[in-house]
């Protein structure tokens, strides 16, 4: 079945071809083909479309770069295996239960004149949640004092409140209020994913593909993401045989079960940005990398030399991907955001809201009888991820043409894709919507047994595995592994 997918979707898969090709080869295809319907969770938005045009535009440059080693992979998907991938967390299994995905004072909280999105799974947030709202009592026993304090406020005093305390927080706003505010008029115009192209210097060449092994063996890919939609997005690299090095501070360690369900095929290390060993070594590995992965703010990579224009300063070769949550223009560019925060934010928290009896209509905010709801999956995190792994194959495969550069992503350019894409197309009648079969893995690990998902792709006819489970967190040297 062909898929267009949501409109900035076609157009990045063109500017692949152009990118990688020089020329417009198969920028007139229409999309791409895979097994299985076209709509099953249903809902308001076209979340389907977002989720197969991603992996639709990861798949097509997946094909670029091995054609550009002279690799002959095949690479397909199936609607059961996206949607399987986009709920990964959901499917975990960690010795038998299931993740314990959000902290107590996360989630929709009414105030005194609307609702508001806290995020405090990190125990940092939390802590600058509480002290914003001048909560004393510790996370697990502070919903009481909680609720006292957000009544006592409107929602854009909360989200003002928290933010600056440097917490994550934001009201829940309809789509027109939040393309009114300056947050909104800036994001509106950014591309899903926005390429900055120069010269990628001297070391144009690619290693060749290896017979028998899978498109990206031999490329190094230095991670510095976290939580869902970076992560995701160098997981897939590492499937598709990539060698994955995810770096993490010391100081603030990632979740547990963050880390399980993303952490498949890669290694895992600490290394901290404030000493100079821990730089200088950080460095080392970003010259012997073919690609770069931030999901930090810019602001405080900047700092250290590792933001985006930096690297490519140091190392032209590299291909550097960044994210953030709220674009890279407007007054929230530097600031922090999950895609919780960005659904509550830009107004897809509203359109999924629902009533005490269960319907999508809207009553008054905050009495109880209407509350606003969510995205059947994290989808603007694995989306987000997918282009990210896009464009850095992309990068990659212009390189022997001396084309070099950066790629800019935003859950919040993600999130405007599948806005201005609308309801899902009638394809398919509600009937035939519903669970997808979802095929389960199972593997031992530092932490017990797994039960998990595989990657979303299929290779050569075949269901792509991970190479192996994840690694004890941190526990990785600082090195790339040798070359074989």
């Amino acid at each position: 079945m062909p898929q267009d997918g949501p409109r900035g979707l076609l157009e990045l898969r063109r500017h692949l071809a152009t990118l990688i090709d020089g020329d417009r080869i198969g920028a007139a295809q229409p999309g791409f083909a895979w097994d299985g319907p076209r709509s099953w969770w249903g809902g308001t938005l076209d979340v389907e479309g977002l989720a197969l045009g991603s992996v639709g535009a990861l798949i097509e440059a997946v094909a670029a770069v091995d054609r550009a080693r002279n690799g002959q992979h095949r690479v397909a998907t199936s609607a059961a295996l996206v949607a399987a991938s986009f709920d990964s967390i959901r499917h975990l299994r960690v010795a038998g239960s299931a993740p314990d995905v959000w902290a107590p004072l996360s989630g929709f909280h009414p105030t005194r004149d609307g609702w508001v999105r806290l995020h405090a799974n990190y125990p940092h947030h939390a802590e600058r949640l509480t002290a914003a709202l001048g909560i004393s009592a510790p996370p697990r026993d502070a919903a009481p004092q909680l609720s006292a304090a957000l009544l006592d406020r409107t929602a854009l005093e909360v989200e003002s409140a928290v933010r600056a305390a440097g917490g994550v927080a934001a009201a829940v706003r309809s789509p027109a209020e939040w393309l009114a505010s300056p947050m909104g008029r800036a994001a509106e115009s950014q591309p899903w994913i926005d390429f900055v192209l120069g010269d990628a210097g001297p070391e144009r060449w690619l290693p060749p593909a290896r017979a028998g092994e899978p498109p990206l063996a031999g490329l190094r890919i230095l991670d510095f993401t976290r939580v869902i939609a970076g992560p995701s997005a160098t997981r897939l690299l590492a499937a598709l045989g990539a060698d994955v090095l995810r770096i993490d501070p010391p100081q603030l360690p990632e979740l547990l079960d963050q880390h399980v369900d993303t952490g498949f095929g890669k290694r895992s290390a600490l290394a901290d940005l404030r000493s100079p060993e821990g730089l200088g070594r950080l460095r080392e590995l970003a010259r012997a990398a073919d690609a770069v992965f931030i999901g930090y703010r810019e602001s405080s990579l900047a700092r250290y030399g590792l933001d985006a224009a930096s690297l490519r300063a140091d190392f032209p070769h590299l291909a550097v991907v960044a994210l953030n949550a709220w674009g890279w223009d407007g007054p929230w560019a530097d600031g922090r955001g999950f895609d919780s925060i960005v659904q509550a934010a830009c107004g897809i928290a509203q359109l999924y809201g629902r009533s005490a009896g269960g319907s999508a209509q809207a009553g008054p905010a905050g009495d109880g009888a209407w509350r606003p709801g969510a995205l059947p999956v994290q989808a603007l995190d694995h989306a987000t991820g997918m282009g990210m792994a896009a464009a850095a194959l992309a990068l990659l495969a212009g390189r022997p043409r001396g084309v070099g550069g950066s790629a800019r992503l935003s859950l919040i350019a993600t999130a405007n894709e599948l806005l201005r894409a609308g309801p899902p197309p009638e394809t398919e009648s509600a009937a035939l919507r519903g669970e997808l079969p979802v095929s389960v893995r199972t593997a031992q690990s530092p932490y017990g047994e797994l039960s998990f998902v595989p990657p979303p792709l299929r290779l050569d006819g075949r269901q792509l595995e991970y190479p192996h489970p994840p690694v004890r967190y941190g526990s990785s040297e600082l090195e790339w592994q040798p070359d074989l």
